[in-house]
């Protein structure tokens, strides 16, 4: 692989490759506002998540729609709600992550929970992602956006909003596509394939530049207060893919398709001490055929398998305010389908059904130079394949947290958290069949997580800086093992622990230097049957980023980005994973602002045109052979130069 040059200027280089705000709104979390006016570069949120909250690692699967790992958890080891609805993706090899299934353009704020922290949130074992998307506004207002980039890169997105007190409403929609993005070694996502695994998975002599993806969103909104103190949230978003290239996986997307739809009824300040009452009901579903009618693999044998998915549930939220301890008490009701069938009529998943009932208690209290928050979950889950072939499952599941910060003075903070959280298996884990061969293991326990938190926050006239420390003790913790080619799940006991940092450092009115960081080691505590390695998958090694911003001008500014990390050396080689070298890359951005509403955004990632993968190849995926038992690694893009031009009226 190429390598970066010029590690000098590390210390000079700035942290971020979007000028998307961080706002930490908690110890436990991060929020990321202003998502749909900053981040310019395409509408993957894998993409802006992973390159500015140091817990989260992005797994590349193609151009668009990556996939996030926090804190070396993925998959239903971490929530994703939109909007408060949750959203699960239908593929069983993850090409349509549940955050691929709302694009930056949509979107106003994301908060990124670290840890067992969030008791609202069916399934937060390890952490979550909740997306806020954008609101109507009074007024009339709107938001055009016209993009372009190298790879024949095109994207135009609107967004109008209006009304009064009684009725506003918004309606916004995006149009993108891209031709296969090229390696730093000038290799498209077909040439990769080519040049490193077997040959009945290369892209036929048509296909072989075919277009990477091509996305489409539609969303709606209206908010109606019919009287004081009350209010009806009405939304749908409707997510369209076609023609996705996953080009390290034995099949492509032949389309995605999402709607969400969510009903919100709110009732405000009932009394002096019941705050709020929010009923909601929402209903979100996927379908999603993938094949390899793009590979030479067709010729021989064409394959398919078409999943779907849906999610269905009725919740009930309840704010109270006791003399000073904020309480929040809900109840919640769910329905999970997860169906799926391959070009024969052969089932990959027997119409499975997830029903959950839960209820949720949070009391927050300040007590001087001390805020504790206390927290309780309790799950009831019963999973249900459409068979007799297949056994039921039943579960409960009981999470709980406390935690804690401690102001110092104006400038220090300490704080500390323990937590539990537990999550059931899905329905790939348990049931799911490939080639008449049962790969899922029914009998699987759920996992519980139990973690330590620990850290530090300073803010200063010059330097902000926040230390954190975690310490995650698995249970039962759903890992594949690879020598087995049936049943290949199975409940292991494993711990992760690691640390992170942000810093910021205001040297003058217009020039700040920002830098982040994070570790981690994930271990199991023995060894798979049949295996000797003890190492952890989807463990990234050591990574950071450093760099300056220069606010030259009122909303205008130039930033140079760098990131590195270092080789993998532990990882998990009897499942799958292999050694990556380390990297480091460099961005440019400059962002001018013309006043009377126009912004104009020029950029290039990957100055020097490195050569790199940061996605490693354990079996949890089913990645395409490269020769031997090594799985294709994809390297991630070359050089990439974007524009944007934004007009907000």
């Amino acid at each position: 692989m190429k390598r970066a040059v010029l590690l000098s200027l590390v210390a000079t280089l700035s942290l971020f490759g979007e000028d998307v705000v961080l706002n930490p709104v908690a110890v436990s979390a991060t929020a990321i506002d202003e998502v749909a006016k900053s981040a310019q570069t395409n509408a993957d949120l894998g993409e802006v998540l992973a390159g500015e909250v140091p817990s989260i690692d992005m797994s590349r699967r193609s151009g668009i729609a990556n996939d996030v790992i926090i804190r070396g958890q993925k998959r239903d080891n971490i929530s994703v709600s939109v909007d408060g609805a949750k959203v699960y993706g239908a593929c069983p090899n993850r090409m349509d992550a549940p955050i691929s299934h709302v694009l930056n353009s949509n979107i106003e704020k994301v908060e990124v929970i670290e840890g067992p922290y969030d008791v609202s949130e069916y399934g937060n074992l390890g952490g979550g992602v909740k997306i806020t998307t954008l609101a109507p506004k009074k007024g009339w207002n709107g938001h055009v956006s016209f993009g372009g980039g190298s790879w024949n890169y095109k994207k135009i997105a609107a967004t109008v909003s209006g009304g009064d007190d009684t009725l506003r409403a918004l309606v916004s929609g995006s149009f993108e596509n891209s031709d296969q993005y090229e390696d730093g070694d000038g290799k498209t996502l077909a040439q990769q394939v080519e040049a490193k695994a077997d040959t009945k998975y290369h892209y036929k002599p048509e296909y072989f530049d075919a277009e990477a993806y091509t996305k489409k969103s539609f969303m709606t909104k209206f908010f109606i207060n019919p009287a004081q103190n009350q209010e009806l949230r009405l939304s749908y978003t409707a997510n369209r893919s076609t023609q996705v290239l996953y080009p390290n996986t034995p099949m492509d997307a032949d389309s995605d398709d999402s709607d969400i739809y969510n009903i919100e009824y709110e009732l405000k300040n009932l009394t002096p001490w019941y705050k709020s009452v929010v009923l909601q009901y929402y209903k979100s579903k996927v379908d999603h055929p993938m094949s390899n009618s793009l590979r030479i693999s067709s010729k021989m044998k064409y394959a398919q398998n078409h999943m779907h998915s849906s999610m269905d549930a009725l919740r009930l939220k309840n704010r109270f305010d006791f003399s000073g301890f904020a309480t929040d008490f809900g109840l919640e009701y769910g329905l999970r389908n997860w169906d799926g069938a391959y070009q024969n009529g052969a089932k990959s998943l027997d119409d499975v059904d997830t029903k959950n009932y839960s209820t949720y208690l949070k009391i927050d209290k300040r007590l001087a130079s001390l805020d504790i928050s206390v927290g309780g979950r309790y799950d009831k889950s019963e999973i249900r394949p459409d068979t007799a072939a297949l056994q039921d499952n039943d579960y409960n599941s009981l999470g709980a947290n406390i935690f804690a910060t401690y102001t110092l003075d104006d400038a220090n903070t300490i704080f500390f958290g323990f937590g539990q959280a537990q999550r059931v298996p899905d329905a790939r884990e348990l049931y799911f069949k490939k080639a008449g061969k049962l790969k899922g293991t029914p009998n699987l326990d759920q996992v519980t997580n139990r973690e330590a938190d620990i850290g530090y926050k300073f803010e200063g006239d010059m330097v902000d800086l926040k230390l954190k420390g975690f310490y995650s003790d698995l249970k039962n913790y759903i890992y594949i093992n690879a020598n087995k080619t049936q049943n290949i799940f199975e409940n292991i006991d494993a711990t992760i622990y690691g640390g992170e940092f942000t810093l910021s450092y205001y040297a003058t009115d217009e020039i700040t230097v920002e830098a982040n960081g994070a570790y981690k080691k994930g271990r199991k505590k023995h060894p798979l049957e049949g295996q000797s390695d003890k190492d952890l998958a989807d463990i990234a090694p050591l990574q950071g980023k450093i760099g300056v911003i220069w606010d030259y001008g009122v909303h205008s500014y130039v930033r140079v980005d760098m990131e590195a990390r270092k080789r993998w050396s532990d990882y998990d080689a009897d499942n799958g994973e292999q050694a990556i070298a380390g990297w480091s890359t460099l961005d440019m951005k400059l962002k001018h602002n013309f006043k009377k509403g126009i912004d104009l955004i020029i950029g290039v990632n990957n100055v020097f045109d490195v050569t790199y993968a940061r996605s490693n190849t354990y079996a949890d995926l089913t990645l395409v052979a490269a020769g031997g038992s090594e799985k294709m690694l994809l390297n991630e893009p070359g050089r990439y130069f974007y524009t944007t031009v934004d007009l907000s009226f």
